[in-house]
């Protein structure tokens, strides 16, 4: 088999309400809906079982990986043969809870986790005050997905703003970045877009964010407005505010082109700036997750 090189890639900008059975059902549909595109990779948005808010979070939160909502997501990338991020949910664990992505192979077996390392906690004035830290606990490990040929590196939301974490996922050869997000109507018309093509271009990666579509009666309103970057910084689709489906293919020459092109990653001068992590991530030390897999065309 020659290798893939290309993906086609399904971003869900789905609407959230407050019964999580109809929630999935819906999300359900979307993916099969995506299936039927032709996609084989199919993301979903920050929270898409539950609305976004700190007082939901407990509510809504489940055990990965054998809370219904797993069990859900495992039968839809069974069923349609397909793998799947599956944005994220509120996670407990211990006592505690987390706002975690997971992802599963297209025989619905389960890959691994992500859960959100930078918890959102800021205070704007006249915009937005919001604290995921009064319910949340942050996450402590990065993910590494490979589909295929593909490295995929996985960030929530919030984590898109610390180009750190890209950076990491870049040195670790990765070619894709999934950032499901929520971004609200402060922050979101300002910065979504921008940050997403920063981290496509000083990585030289394609970068996705996928926001669930934007609901103007809910306590929290998302920008929506999903994208996908490529490593030139072009606009490869993008979504309006309201609810859609985002099918793109994916070539992965594109990448090695640019790299090829513009040979940042030869030309950095680590001499004058090492980054933190430098020595520290390394595969088995209980920071870095790597799940392998195959993806046949």
């Amino acid at each position: 088999m020659s290798p893939l090189t290309n993906i086609r890639i399904a971003l869900i900008q789905m609407a959230v309400g407050k019964n999580k059975l109809d929630n999935l059902t819906h999300a359900c549909k979307l993916i099969s809906d995506a299936k039927q595109k032709g996609s084989n990779l199919v993301v979903l948005p920050e929270c898409f079982n539950s609305p976004y808010g700190t007082k939901y979070f407990g509510q809504y939160a489940e055990e990965i990986p054998n809370g219904e909502t797993c069990v859900a997501l495992s039968k839809a990338a069974k069923d349609n043969g397909i793998f799947l991020v599956g944005g994220s949910i509120p996670e407990k664990d211990s006592g505690k809870l987390y706002n975690t992505c997971t992802v599963w192979n297209p025989e619905g077996s389960f890959l691994g986790k992500f859960r959100k390392i930078h918890l959102f906690d800021i205070d704007i004035p006249g915009g937005i005050t919001f604290k995921e830290s009064d319910s949340l606990s942050p996450g402590q490990n990065i993910s590494v997905i490979d589909i295929g040929d593909c490295k995929v590196g996985l960030g929530i939301c919030y984590d898109l703003r610390f180009h750190e974490l890209a950076t990491v996922y870049k040195d670790l050869g990765v070619d894709l970045l999934l950032y499901p997000g929520a971004f609200n109507m402060t922050t979101g018309p300002m910065h979504w877009e921008h940050l997403i093509k920063a981290r496509a271009v000083d990585n030289q990666v394609f970068a996705a964010g996928i926001c669930g579509a934007r609901d103007d009666s809910a306590d929290y309103v998302v920008w929506g407005h999903s994208v996908l970057i490529d490593p030139w910084g072009k606009i490869v689709t993008k979504a309006d505010a309201y609810e859609t489906t985002l099918i793109a293919d994916i070539d992965l020459n594109a990448c090695k082109a640019i790299r090829e092109q513009i040979p940042i990653r030869k030309q950095r001068r680590t001499d004058l700036y090492e980054t933190l992590y430098k020595g520290k991530v390394q595969e088995g030390s209980g920071m870095f997750q790597v799940r392998s897999t195959e993806l046949t065309s």
